[in-house]
C-alpha cells in the first residue's frame, strides 16, 4: 500500500497565532524604490506568506547601505500602505553588533528591540528572536530581558536562531516553557537539524523550527556546489511531481515531523508564487531518504 505524503502543507502556531509554511525573508529586501518594495511584499503576502522575517544588522551587507537598512525600507513600506501589517505575522531580530560581533546584555538587547520597533514604525512585533548567541551572556539575564520585553507589551512571544540545542535548552529552561522557535539554517544540502539534536528539541518542547536558506542560499536551483547525485535525485522527483526542483528541496523540509516552516529568500515575485507548488508535492520515506543519501554521498546504514 503506498505511504501517505510526508510533506504537511498546513499552517504552523506560534504562540497564538497562524502561520503559513513558507515564510517571506527580508535579508535581501534592500531595493530602495519603495514602491517595489512593497509590490514584493504584497506578493508574499497574497501567497500565504504570513510571516515576514527580518533582523536589525540586515543591509549591513547584501546590497544594504548598513545596519538597519531593511528595517528602514520596510518601515517605509509600511507608512505607505499600512493596511499590510494587519496581514502579517512580523519578527525580527537581535543580538548582533558589529564588529563586537554579540551582545545580548540586557542594556543592549533592549534597545535593539527598540530601535528596530522605531525603524520599522510599529509599536510591537509578534516574535523577536536572538539572532545569534552571545556565548559570554547568562541566559537567566536574556531570560528576564525576554520576558520584559513580553510584559511590556513590545514582543508576543521570543524565539531563537542558529542556537545549538544545548544553548537553546540554557535559555529555555529560564524561560518558564515561553521559547516559541528557533531558525536553524535547515535544507536538503544542508542536514545538520536532523542530526544535531535541533529538530529532535523541537518535537521534544514544541518549539517551532523556522528554516533560513531551505533552498542552500541559491545553491539547490541553481545546481552549483551540489552533488551531482542530489541535483539528479531532485530533478528526478521534479519531473515525477511536475514541478522544479526547487519546489522539491522545499517539500523536503516541509516532511519533517517537528513542522518547519520554510523561509523564502527569493526578491522575484514570480518566484515567489512558483514556491506555493511545493505545498502539492507528495514525497514518502523513500523519496526523503532517497534525498538525503544523495546529499551526503554516503548510504545510510
Amino acid at each position: 500500500m503506498p505511504e501517505s505524503s510526508l510533506v504537511d502543507p498546513s499552517p504552523r502556531t506560534i504562540g497564538s497565532l497562524q502561520v503559513g509554511p513558507l515564510a517571506f525573508g527580508l535579508w535581501r529586501f534592500t531595493n530602495p524604490d519603495i514602491t517595489q518594495a512593497t509590490a514584493l511584499l504584497e506578493a508574499a503576502l497574497d501567497a500565504g506568506c504570513n510571516l515576514i522575517d527580518t533582523a536589525d544588522v540586515y543591509g549591513f551587507d547584501w546590497g544594504g547601505t548598513g545596519f538597519g537598512t531593511v528595517e528602514d525600507i520596510l518601515g517605509q513600506v509600511l507608512a505607505a500602505s499600512p493596511g499590510l501589517r494587519d496581514r502579517m505575522v512580523l519578527t525580527t531580530k537581535g543580538g548582533i553588533r558589529p564588529p563586537v560581533p554579540y551582545d545580548s546584555s540586557p542594556r543592549y538587547l533592549r534597545s535593539a528591540l527598540e530601535d528596530s520597533l522605531r525603524r520599522m514604525g510599529v509599536d510591537r512585533v509578534e516574535l523577536y528572536q536572538i539572532h545569534r548567541p552571545d556565548l559570554f551572556g547568562h541566559p537567566a539575564e536574556t531570560a528576564d530581558t525576554l520576558l520584559s520585553m513580553i510584559d511590556d507589551g513590545l514582543v508576543a512571544a521570543v524565539g531563537v536562531s542558529n542556537y545549538t540545542p544545548a544553548q537553546t535548552g540554557a535559555l529555555a529552561a529560564h524561560l518558564d516553557g515561553k521559547l516559541a522557535t528557533t531558525q536553524p539554517e535547515f535544507s536538503v544540502a544542508q542536514l545538520d537539524p536532523l542530526r544535531d539534536g535541533t529538530l529532535d528539541l523541537c518535537l521534544e518542547t514544541g518549539t517551532v523550527p523556522l528554516a533560513w536558506s531551505p533552498l542552500g542560499g541559491g545553491r539547490i536551483p541553481s545546481g552549483d556546489d551540489l552533488p551531482t547525485g542530489l541535483v539528479e535525485t531532485l530533478d528526478r522527483l521534479a519531473e515525477r511531481e511536475g514541478v522544479d526542483r526547487s519546489a522539491i528541496a522545499l517539500a523536503f523540509v516541509l516532511c519533517h515531523p517537528a513542522r518547519p516552516v520554510a523561509i523564502l529568500g527569493t526578491q522575484n515575485p514570480d518566484r515567489i508564487a512558483s514556491s506555493m507548488t511545493a505545498l502539492g508535492v507528495r514525497l514518502d520515506r523513500n523519496d526523503v531518504y532517497d534525498l538525503i543519501e544523495a546529499s551526503e554521498e554516503t548510504p545510510l546504514p
